[in-house]
């Protein structure tokens, strides 16, 4: 059988265990902690002893649990747990406009009660998560975790990845950072495969594995821009260019900075040129709809026109009633 450890951190285990389950057999329990079930009826005698409720629970599907409804502490968390409740709470907090005290105890109570080796682990996802600009889409805990050894350890991690298309791969990578913008999670790394560098979003990664070896020498990176400045510019089929006559806060309500560049026209103050790289144009009809008044000239491609004429079309058909839809009775 297997070593579990002195007897306090054998009962600290066996608390965990209880903690993450109803009820816990004692088999089961034995399995779990690598000793004989002698020992964890010692091991919950200890825990009785130091007044955790725990319930013996007879039957064929008995075993022990705690006691519904009564305070056990200490709650133990797995590195994966911690980090995703610290983001939760760090999230609640940041989009509050009245933070709640008790929750910023908790953060501090849960910084605090890490041990020094998982503080390490967890550092760039607090330091990326530290800089976010809006509310935050918190992904895989231990995607998060895993990417963050690798960043620390300079080690190469496998990725099973969907891109936009849910198509799915399997990269090999060299990470570079953690970065957030617009309330979403990138990994920026070198693919290996592909020799060159590409941005992940960490919530398309849908499983991480740290490689052994160590990436050797400095890592060159090249020269790009921002990473908002990447989305916004990305190497996309189409290239909308568009004049809008409205201010920057109005444009950007319908095309946020990842989406578009805007730029001010100098002998028309009060309009602005958009450009916009996009795989698809059906989207933008509806978008450009929604800036109401604000007059709007196409300067390509000619593409989106044909596509915005046929849309008004369609609309006026509709409008009319004249769509071509079977008679309803009303």
């Amino acid at each position: 059988m297997g070593h579990a450890g002195s007897p306090t951190a054998r009962a600290l285990q066996l608390l965990e265990l209880l903690q993450s389950a109803e009820i816990r057999s004692v088999p089961e329990l034995a399995e779990r902690l690598g000793v004989d079930e002698r020992t964890v009826r010692r091991s919950v005698q200890r825990l009785v002893d130091l007044d955790v409720p725990i319930e013996s629970v007879r039957g064929r599907y008995g075993g022990y649990r705690l006691a519904v409804g009564r305070r056990v502490s200490p709650i133990m968390l797995t590195d994966e747990e911690a980090v995703a409740v610290f983001l939760g709470l760090s999230e609640a907090q940041s989009s509050s406009d009245s933070p709640d005290l008790a929750a910023q105890i908790a953060l501090a109570k849960i910084r605090r009660s890490l041990p020094a080796a998982s503080v390490d682990r967890l550092e760039a996802v607090l330091q990326a998560a530290a800089r976010r600009p809006s509310p935050l889409d918190v992904p895989d805990a231990g995607v998060l975790l895993t990417v963050s050894d690798a960043l620390r350890a300079r080690r190469p991690v496998e990725l099973r990845y969907r891109d936009a298309e849910d198509t799915p791969s399997r990269r090999t990578v060299h990470p570079f950072d953690l970065l957030v913008h617009a309330g979403r999670w990138y990994l920026d790394a070198f693919d290996v495969e592909r020799a060159e560098e590409r941005t992940f979003r960490v919530d398309r990664i849908r499983s991480a594995r740290t490689l052994p070896g160590v990436v050797s020498g400095p890592i060159v990176r090249a020269e790009r821009p921002p990473l908002v400045d990447r989305f916004a510019g990305a190497d996309y089929r189409w290239h909308v260019r568009l004049r809008i006559q409205a201010s920057v806060p109005q444009i950007r309500a319908h095309f946020p900075e990842s989406v578009a560049v805007v730029e001010s026209i100098e002998d028309a103050p009060a309009w602005h040129r958009v450009s916009i790289r996009a795989k698809r144009l059906d989207w933008l009809p509806a978008v450009i709809a929604g800036l109401g008044d604000h007059a709007v000239i196409v300067d390509e491609p000619e593409d989106l026109r044909a596509l915005l004429h046929a849309t008004a079309t369609r609309m006026l058909r509709i409008a009319r009633g004249a769509d071509g839809a079977p008679s309803i009775p009303e």
